[in-house]
């Protein structure tokens, strides 16, 4: 396990990271990156949407585009403090502080479920992934996007002892252990040479 999936030391990495996330994002996980995945989400008017790991709200933007019932959540204090700067306290959005293992809502409450950037996080991403599936309705489709597991060795080392990072094979295990069926993976990259992201979408399976 990696040095950040620990849940505290994840809290204060983003309570000094929250101060320029919003500037550094853009050179991992960019707004072209964002609306592509967005695109193959295939959400509609009217969808109820939860944004885990919701961080300063970039992903929150992009999923008001296309619904107006957007709630997000997400575990560090900081990361929310400056969602609440762009969104204020009105109604566009809806905020929950929170821990993605154990998500605060009903079974079957949203019609989809979005998380960016937040998997890396999770000490168990299996029993994160079977809660997504328990708040999603029958049918209902999940996206995550995580940091792709590098080629070099070096890195791989190194990604090893900072976070989780995982290829498509155990993107594929990680979301059949969690029960979804429909299971597609996307590669995505700001620029070359930058660090790759694996975008996956999957579908809860009909009751």
């Amino acid at each position: 396990m990696g040095v950040l999936e620990d849940k505290a030391n994840a809290r204060l990495f983003y309570k000094y990271l929250s101060k320029v996330y919003d500037r550094i994002n853009p050179f991992i996980w960019n707004a072209e990156m964002r609306d592509e995945a967005l695109e193959w989400f295939g959400l509609e008017a009217g969808d109820r949407v939860l944004d885990v790991g919701c961080g300063t709200g970039f992903a929150t933007e992009g999923l008001l585009r296309y619904t107006d019932d957007v709630h997000g959540l997400d575990q560090s204090r900081h990361q929310m403090e400056k969602a609440f700067e762009k969104f204020g306290t009105t109604d566009r959005v809806r905020f929950y502080r929170g821990d993605a293992e154990r998500l605060p809502f009903a079974d079957d409450a949203f019609d989809a479920v979005w998380s960016s950037g937040s998997i890396e996080y999770w000490p168990n991403p299996v029993d994160a992934l079977a809660e997504f599936r328990r708040v999603v309705e029958p049918g209902g489709r999940v996206l995550v996007v995580g940091p792709d597991y590098p080629n070099n060795r070096l890195f791989q080392e190194l990604a090893d002892a900072i976070m989780l990072f995982y290829d498509e094979s155990e993107a594929q295990r990680m979301f059949e252990e969690a029960g979804f069926v429909d299971i597609e993976h996307h590669i995505q990259q700001a620029y070359p040479g930058s660090p790759r992201a694996i975008t996956t979408i999957a579908r809860a399976p009909e009751k």
